[in-house]
Parts: C-alpha cells; sequence; structure tokens
C-alpha cells in the first residue's frame, strides 16, 4: 500500500512528460493487461513477489490512463496566433494573485470579439491596472491583449501553459483601459455559487486588511483567504530569502494548525465537563469538529491545489480517528495521495505536490522511528519543564531539517533557490505561527463578520510583525540566498525515489537512497548556454562566465529572470556596454565575448537593415521576418519569426565545429497545450 501512490504518480508524471498525445488503446491496454496479470500471479502464484511487481506496473499504467482521462475532461477552447486586442465581456470569478505587470483578474467570459462561441476559452486571465476597483462576481466589458497562454521561457523549463491546460484557462494578456460595468444575462448555478464563494472571500480579505492595515494585513489575509494582493514585492522577497515562503501559500501548515487548533480546543473542552466526557467519546467529537474546520477553511481559501491537497490528507486523518485507527501514519498518507492523484494527475507534476508530498512522508517517516522518551513520575516541575522544553527543542530542529532535506531536491530544480537560513528562521517562526498568528487569526476572521473580530485580529497582527522582523534579519544575513543551477532532469526521478526508499523501506537497506536523495545537490550541471532568446524573439541575452547581460533589461524581464536563475547565471549590466541599442534592434559593440544582433520589431528589417545586423554579428535573431537572403547573412546563424512561432524559445551553445541550438516546442511534444502557434 505505501508504494502504490508512487507507482500511480509515477504513471502520471510519465504520461505528462510524453512527447506525443498516447491513444485511448495505448493507455487502457497496457493497464487492462496487468491488473489481469497481477491477479492470475495472486491467484495461481505461491510467491508475492510477481504479483507485487505486476501490481505496481498496473498502478503505474493507471496513472498514465488517469492522466489522459483528466485531459480530455478539462478540454477546452485556447486561444491561438499572436496576441490581438479583443473585447471581453463575462464575469469576474476571481481576484488572483497579483503577478510581475500587477493585479490579475480570473474572468469567465461571455462573449470575445472575434471568436465564436465554440473558440470562446472558459477562462481567460487579465492583468489589470492596480487602481481598478473589481470584485468578484461583477459582470464587466473590457478590451484586452489577450494571447494563448505563455509556452516554457527556455528549452525544458517549467511549461505555464500545461498548468493553465488544466485550469481552464485557455488565454492570458493585460487589460487595456479600464474595467467597465456590463449587464450579462445570469451565469450558470455553478459559477454563480463559485463567484459568491470568492465575493465572501473578498469582502473577508478586505476587512481584514482595514481592520490590521496593510502591511500586516495583507499577509493575514494571504493566509486566511489566500487572496496576496495586498503583499508586497519586498515582503514576498523577505520571505522567499529567508525560507518563509511557504507560510504565505495555504498548504499542509495551515491546514494542520487550523484542524488541529480546534481539535484540542473541543477535546479540552469536553475533558473540562465531566457529564459530557462520561458520555461522548471526546476524541471522535473533536475528529468531527477539526473536520469541519478543515473543509471550511478549505472554502475560504479559495480551494487553491495545495490548499485542497492538504484538506484531503487532514481528512484522511480525522476520518482514522473516527474508525479508531492511527491518524497520522505512511499508510493514511499513502491513501490520501492516491486520492489526490485519482481526482487531478496532473499534480504528479506540480511542485507543490512534490515537495507536499515528500516532506509529510519524511515528517512522518520521522515520527514513527522517533524515539518515545520515559517520563518521571516524581520529578520535580522545574526538572519536567526543562526536559519538555529540550524535548520540544529537539523535535522541531529534527522536523525542519527533515522537511528541508526532504524538499531541497524539488526547490533546488525547480525554483533554482537555496535559503541557507532557512532550517534558524522557521525554527524561530514555528511557535509564532502555530500558537499566535494562525489560531487568532482563525478566531478573529470567524468573528469579524460580525464586528468582534477586533482584538484577536491584534494579537494575530503583532504575531505577523514578529515574523516579518525575523525574515528580514535572516533575509539581510550574509549569503541568505544561493541560486542553484538546475540538474538534468532525471536527477530529480532519482532524488524522488531515493527519498521514497528512505521513509517507506523497512531495515537498513533503506540507507540505499540516501545517495539517490542526494542526486539533484552532487550530479555535475551541464554546461550553460552561451545564448538565450526568448520564445517571440523579442528579446535575448548572452551569458559572460556566470553572469547574463539582458540585451532588452526592460523586456521580458520574468522570462529572462527564469532563465538565468536555472542556468544559475545573475543578471548583470556590464560596466562597459557591449550592446548599442535603438528603437528598433540592438547591435554589438566593444570587446564582447559573442557578437549577437537582436530586432525587435514585428515588421522586421528591411533589406539595409538586415545586412547592417548581420555585418558586424555572428548570431542575428529577428522577431519577424527575413526580407530575403543577402550576402553578409551568408554564414551567420539567422533566427526569425518562423522559427520562433515552430521552436518557441532558443539556447545557443558555441562548439567547435559551429553553433548548436536547442529549442522549446520539440521538448515540449505535440501535447493539447504544447500546440505551436
Amino acid at each position: 500500500m505505501l508504494w502504490a501512490p508512487v507507482g500511480f504518480g509515477l504513471g502520471a508524471a510519465a504520461y505528462l512528460e510524453l512527447g506525443r498525445e498516447p491513444s485511448w488503446t495505448l493507455t487502457a491496454a497496457p493497464f487492462a493487461l496487468f491488473v489481469a496479470a497481477a491477479m492470475l500471479a495472486r491467484r495461481w502464484s505461491e510467491r508475492r513477489g510477481p504479483g507485487i511487481v505486476l501490481l505496481l506496473l498496473a498502478l503505474f499504467c493507471g496513472g498514465a490512463l488517469a492522466g489522459k482521462i483528466r485531459s480530455a475532461r478539462v478540454a477546452a477552447p485556447i486561444l491561438s496566433g499572436e496576441r490581438s486586442v479583443m473585447t471581453v465581456e463575462g464575469f469576474v470569478v476571481d481576484v488572483l494573485s497579483p503577478g510581475a505587470g500587477g493585479p490579475r483578474l480570473l474572468i469567465a467570459p461571455v462573449s470575445i470579439s472575434g471568436l465564436a462561441p465554440g473558440e470562446t476559452p472558459l477562462r481567460v486571465r487579465v492583468t489589470v491596472d492596480p487602481e481598478a476597483v473589481v470584485a468578484p462576481g461583477q459582470a464587466i466589458r473590457l478590451r484586452a491583449i489577450l494571447g494563448p497562454p505563455p509556452p516554457p521561457a527556455a528549452p525544458g523549463a517549467y511549461d505555464f501553459a500545461r498548468d493553465a491546460w488544466f485550469r481552464g484557462v485557455g488565454g492570458v494578456g493585460f487589460a487595456v483601459g479600464e474595467p467597465r460595468p456590463a449587464r450579462l444575462e445570469a451565469p450558470p448555478w455553478r459559477l454563480k455559487a463559485a463567484m459568491a464563494v470568492n465575493a465572501f472571500r473578498w469582502r473577508l480579505a478586505s476587512r481584514i486588511v482595514a481592520r490590521m492595515g496593510a502591511e500586516q494585513g495583507g499577509i493575514a489575509a494571504a493566509m486566511t483567504t489566500g487572496h496576496e494582493a495586498w503583499v508586497t514585492p519586498e515582503q514576498t522577497e523577505a520571505m522567499r530569502a529567508s525560507g518563509l515562503a511557504h507560510i504565505l501559500s495555504i498548504s499542509g501548515l495551515h491546514m494542520a494548525i487550523v484542524g488541529g487548533f480546534l481539535f484540542g480546543a473541543v477535546r479540552l473542552l469536553i475533558a473540562a465537563w465531566p457529564w459530557m466526557a462520561l458520555r461522548v467519546s471526546g476524541k471522535k467529537l473533536a475528529a468531527v469538529a477539526g473536520l469541519i474546520a478543515v473543509w471550511i477553511y478549505l472554502v475560504i481559501s479559495g480551494a487553491p491545489p495545495p490548499a485542497l491537497r492538504a484538506a484531503i490528507t487532514a481528512t484522511v486523518a480525522f476520518v482514522a480517528i473516527l474508525f479508531d485507527r492511527q491518524a497520522i501514519s505512511l499508510h493514511g498518507l499513502a491513501v490520501a495521495a492516491l486520492i489526490i492523484l485519482a481526482l487531478e494527475p496532473e499534480s504528479a507534476g506540480a511542485p507543490g505536490f512534490q515537495m507536499s508530498f515528500a516532506a509529510t512522508a519524511a515528517l512522518v517517516a520521522l515520527a514513527e522511528a522517533w524515539p518515545r522518551p520515559v517520563r518521571e513520575i516524581s520529578a520535580p516541575w522545574w526538572i519536567r519543564g526543562i526536559q519538555g522544553g529540550l524535548g520540544w527543542l529537539a523535535v522541531s530542529i529534527g522536523a525542519s531539517f527533515v522537511a528541508g532535506m526532504a524538499t531541497g531536491p524539488f526547490a533546488m530544480q525547480h525554483f533554482n533557490r537555496v535559503a541557507v537560513w532557512g532550517l534558524p528562521a522557521n525554527l524561530a517562526v514555528a511557535p509564532l505561527s502555530s500558537f499566535v498568528i494562525m489560531p487568532f487569526l482563525a478566531i478573529g476572521a470567524a468573528l469579524e463578520g460580525v464586528g468582534l473580530g477586533g482584538p484577536f485580529l491584534a494579537v494575530a497582527g503583532w504575531g505577523i510583525q514578529a515574523m516579518m522582523a525575523v525574515a528580514d534579519a535572516f533575509a539581510g544575513a550574509a549569503g541568505a540566498q544561493r541560486v542553484v543551477a538546475a540538474a538534468p532532469p532525471f536527477t530529480l526521478a532519482l532524488a524522488f525515489m531515493g527519498l521514497m526508499v528512505l521513509c517507506l523501506w523497512r531495515g537498513r537497506l533503506r540507507w540505499i537512497g540516501v545517495p539517490l536523495a542526494l542526486a539533484v545537490a552532487l550530479w555535475p550541471r551541464p554546461a550553460a548556454p552561451d545564448i538565450w532568446v526568448a520564445p517571440d524573439g523579442s528579446t535575448a541575452a548572452v551569458r559572460i562566465g556566470r553572469s547574463a547581460v539582458l540585451l532588452r533589461p526592460e523586456a521580458r524581464r520574468f522570462g529572462a529572470e527564469l532563465w538565468a536563475r536555472r542556468r544559475g547565471l545573475a543578471i548583470v549590466a556590464p560596466k562597459t556596454p557591449i550592446f548599442a541599442c535603438d528603437r528598433r534592434s540592438c547591435v554589438p559593440v566593444g570587446d564582447g565575448p559573442i557578437s549577437l544582433a537582436l530586432s525587435w520589431t514585428k515588421a522586421g528589417p528591411d533589406l539595409k537593415g538586415l545586412e547592417r545586423l548581420c555585418a558586424g554579428a555572428e548570431v542575428v535573431v529577428l522577431r519577424g521576418p527575413a526580407p530575403r537572403p543577402v550576402a553578409a547573412c551568408r554564414d551567420r546563424v539567422l533566427l526569425q519569426a518562423e522559427d520562433f512561432a515552430a521552436g518557441g524559445a532558443a539556447e545557443l551553445y558555441r562548439r567547435s565545429d559551429g553553433w548548436w541550438i536547442v529549442r522549446a516546442q520539440p521538448l515540449r511534444g505535440q501535447r493539447p497545450w504544447s500546440t505551436p502557434r
């Protein structure tokens, strides 16, 4: 049972990484074959080994089949072609966390200009002006520059379009002008109910911010409702650099504190009432209260994927209590993981699920192996207090260390960040978040609806202020954050299997997992590319040692930073300019190691302009089409619009025999979410 979610999840992850969309026969037939073989082996074979192997293979194929079914269920229209100005009429489903360009709205479009009803996406995500006042549930009309969800910023990087596909988002862009009210027909009841819940969440978040102030209230709203609209970039960066960013995302920590706090409070109240304690099972009644609290909190948080996964895991634990089973166990975690993967197989490729599953498995395995101390009967209270404090400190250090080591490979591979002071920062903040911030936020948010949440929110605000002081202190410490280049993709699978062997295996053979778990950290990094070009050819960067120089620092900054961090590079501005740029293009100057020329206009240069670009560069990038071959470009590497439309982002490596080009689109394959423009 412990290995069942591992096999199922690996199958779902394998489906996501396929180069071509498999047919139904190719996914269903192996699953049926291995299920039948496993049943026959169990019936006719005296050995358990063959049956277990066949069952794990059946689970692997079942994960792939579940991914195929899920992809077909969420299939919806996606915008195609280049971005263009469109008029959108629809309902604001939710106000999402702000991106690099500002606040973002999730809109359920009723109509989009130029699109037939069958071509209209189910959802579009639009960035609006920070001054725009829009709340969930409103019917609006706006003009926006929309296009398909963005492809990976670099070959092999995170695929935003795949995430958008499974969320039903078929178009993204930014508004041109202010959203205006619109008169539309009543929405379907499911959409209406979702908007009503989101409108309640938005009002609650607004009241929390108004009560506590923007500085503390923004973080309180993010921890309570999931809305990060009021969290400043400085606060976000401090939390990341100190290793505390997970506190802002509603996930297992928050669910455990809210559910566990109410569980403990109800059980204590029942125990303090002798009449009730003699007539009901306080533990089971407290489990019901914790279960209700978890699902109410899930609704208030907007049910983001990490919160939903945490709620399912907490539900399995509370249900185990109701059936007199051990609440926290590896078997319970396996059941929860199987439920999550069956409902959302795409979670197998999500960094959040990978990190939460690995951390939870490591913590539960630690809890099962942790020695139980012998309690003194007649020891003085102050000795028991010291022993309890030392025991709590040992457990906190062990839990933080184990969780950090379990999530480390995923953080390095997906986010390319290592918070050097993450362990002491989390140790310092753990008492605040567990005993002050989250409990008082929960009580304050519950009472804020009747205007009585002020005192509790004030206490939570003091805790948040102290937490931010800790975050700022560790973020400002020497070497607080290190950028780590991504290892080859297969090393993450090795690290995952190593962690599972360490957590799930019994006996001394489990230590075989140690070198596998360290694969991401220890594997030699491949050579970094010499040139990076954006997916649409609008900007580029060159590598100089361990630094990256952007040709257009103000354009596509987000994608450039993702690429540089993934390759372990720091973006710098050279003391002596190595490129000269005007309003249409950049050409190399000075003594730069790589001569690269870039034209970022969609129309492309004329013949004279192309000759000028090719005359002084060995690599020429054109966002638009090339007019026609010219003699000056004959021995140059020339990338133009049709190359980016078919191949996406590109990385170029200088070799002794010429330039080697790696493109993003071939690595993505031909999948429903990766159709080239």
